[in-house]
């Protein structure tokens, strides 16, 4: 056991094939339960939008599992609804009860608009279905929660299990980001329902940073008299050509200045321009660099200013011994189901990475097989629904604890 992380033994006395196949056997209505919710639109930002697909999932969580045992609501007038759903252990006196959650993170907004469907509806074709939002990440949630329900219906015995619903994670988690820190707290484990990559569990997340650099010149006459001005167009490019030489990609270090804006005229050197810069990082030490690139910033021209803004939007995911360890037991349960199982170090964050940071064992990519996900092709693979929501229920299963075993006396 790493960190807290049964090993692949833990997986012999689960019922794996009974799982997938009761999950198969109800495989329509998962696939009727996420056309429904696909055809919620819910774009971050949009209240409305995001308020009637919660209420929707709410009902839908209910009907499946029944009243959480608490739930939490925190809301903002701006981004939306985080909802905190515990369930308790389940499992009799065979088992001893650890009141210390299994944490599952799925995020209900889109970056689709409202309208988007009538363009582009939900359409199904051998096995696949065209949804957008599906993909990311309305699939891995339909996936998750049938796979707890499942569970239930069969009795197998299931620790506390967190289910925390997010409204923004498409656009960084600016609200929802320390309600799923203060969730995760304390967690045996977290499990994200985001999608896989080519099937792929996610091991390994990039850190991203967002930052603004704002630069103050001296407006002048271009012709007239242009050496007394001081051009903040001109410290911009030198300042995009330092940033972009930052880059690493042996080290999978990326630094991208994506917008950039200044000046009023042609005929007047620029007094201020402003860069947005989007950089991505794999590990800390990398992201240290970086800040210190940053810091070091300073014009040519002494009579104009630089000054940096932002900062890092999600920590790095990095491959820990006990996100190895995670991926491990994932690993033997899919062999238990027939598939073989790999793992993916991905340059996109997630909610998963506030977990990691955290120093917790998090597994990433649990949710919907497909692919194109925020594109106009973005699908889903039905046939795929009910090995994943078994896979994912079968992890969560490892954490209850048989009463006399090692982890009661440790943790008992």
């Amino acid at each position: 056991m790493i960190a807290g992380v049964p090993g692949p033994e833990a997986v012999a006395a689960l019922p794996m094939v009974g799982l997938a196949d009761w999950l198969d056997g109800h495989s329509a209505r998962m696939v009727d339960d996420l056309a429904a919710l696909v055809r919620i639109e819910s774009p971050s930002g949009d209240l409305a939008a995001l308020d009637a697909c919660l209420g929707a999932i709410m009902n839908w969580l209910e009907g499946l599992l029944g009243p959480a045992d608490t739930a939490e609501r925190h809301s903002d007038a701006e981004f939306g609804t985080v909802v905190v759903l515990d369930y308790a252990a389940t499992g009799g006196a065979g088992f001893v009860s650890d009141t210390r959650p299994v944490v599952l993170l799925a995020h209900y907004d889109t970056v689709w608009g409202v309208g988007t469907l009538a363009d582009r509806p939900w359409r199904e074709s051998r096995g696949r279905a065209q949804a957008p939002g599906g993909f990311d990440m309305k699939g891995g949630l339909v996936q998750a929660v049938w796979g707890l329900a499942a569970a239930r219906r069969l009795g197998i015995a299931l620790p506390t299990v967190r289910i925390v619903l997010t409204p923004d994670e498409e656009i960084g988690s600016p609200f929802s980001r320390p309600w799923i820190e203060r969730a995760c707290a304390s967690a045996r484990a977290v499990l994200v329902a985001e999608s896989a990559a080519n099937g792929a569990l996610k091991t390994a997340r990039s850190g991203v940073g967002l930052f603004r650099v704002q630069i103050d010149g001296i407006a002048s006459h271009s012709g007239l008299e242009p050496e007394a001005g001081a051009s903040a167009i001109d410290e911009a490019a030198r300042v995009v050509l330092e940033l972009h030489a930052a880059s690493n990609p042996d080290a999978r270090t990326s630094v991208n200045a994506g917008i950039i804006s200044g000046g009023t005229r042609p005929n007047v050197v620029a007094a201020h321009a402003v860069l947005d810069v989007d950089v991505r990082v794999t590990s800390a030490a990398e992201a240290a660099r970086i800040d210190a690139v940053f810091e070091s910033l300073v014009p040519r021209d002494p009579r104009a200013r630089i000054a940096v803004s932002g900062g890092w939007n999600r920590p790095v995911m990095e491959r820990t011994a006990s996100v190895a360890a995670m991926f491990a037991l994932a690993a033997a349960l899919g062999e238990r189901l027939g598939e073989h199982l790999e793992e993916v170090a991905v340059g996109g964050a997630s909610d998963g990475n506030f977990a990691a940071a955290l120093g917790l064992p998090v597994l990433d990519g649990l949710g919907a097989v497909g692919g194109g996900a925020h594109s106009a092709d973005e699908w889903v693979d039905l046939s795929a629904m009910p090995v994943r929501a078994a896979l994912l229920a079968g992890i969560v299963a490892t954490f209850a604890t048989p009463a006399g075993s090692d982890t009661e006396m440790k943790y008992g």
